[in-house]
């Protein structure tokens, strides 16, 4: 089913995905973290068609995780910055680099996050903010929010039935 198929939903991972589900736009993402803000630049880093780069750097612009602003009139040209919503994505892109040292790096960490200070490697865990505990299914379980309609209410349900077979 193409995305212009599937119905609209209220998972919060569905809805994440259907604005930066795509790998050119997570690398985009990523290079914007690190403090690329244009086009050229993007493209060097990348290696992507000019026709694809353009298309996903107005996608980011259209949800809010870029903000599109020129920086020459004559030839015109614009830089990409984060806006409050791209910065909130980084511990997205923190999980998903030590899930990928992890899990795919055969050859070893080629990349990797290190303390300014003392340059040793970060271990990034997932924290609740509240209590500190991280997050993990011991501590904590998916549930239902106040504006949860019926599919997430039924997938709420489904998992919670699984999970009392066993």
């Amino acid at each position: 089913m193409s995305k212009s198929e599937r119905p609209a939903t209220q998972c919060p991972v569905g809805r994440t995905l259907e604005r930066v589900g795509d790998g050119w736009t997570l690398l985009i993402l990523r290079d914007a973290a690190q403090g690329l803000t244009r086009f050229d630049q993007f493209e060097k880093s990348l290696g992507v068609a000019p026709n694809i780069l353009t298309k996903r750097l107005a996608g980011l612009v259209e949800n809010g995780l870029l903000e599109k602003r020129a920086y020459s009139e004559r030839p015109p040209r614009y830089e990409y910055l984060l806006t409050d919503r791209g910065r909130d994505f980084a511990p997205v892109l923190t999980a998903m680099l030590a899930f990928g040292n992890r899990h795919f790096a055969l050859e070893g960490v080629a990349g990797q996050l290190v303390d300014r200070e003392t340059g040793v490697p970060a271990e990034p865990i997932m924290v609740d903010r509240v209590s500190g505990k991280p997050i993990t299914s011991e501590h904590f379980a998916y549930a239902p929010g106040p504006a949860a309609g019926p599919e997430v209410l039924a997938r709420v349900a489904f998992m919670a039935e699984r999970q009392a077979k066993g």
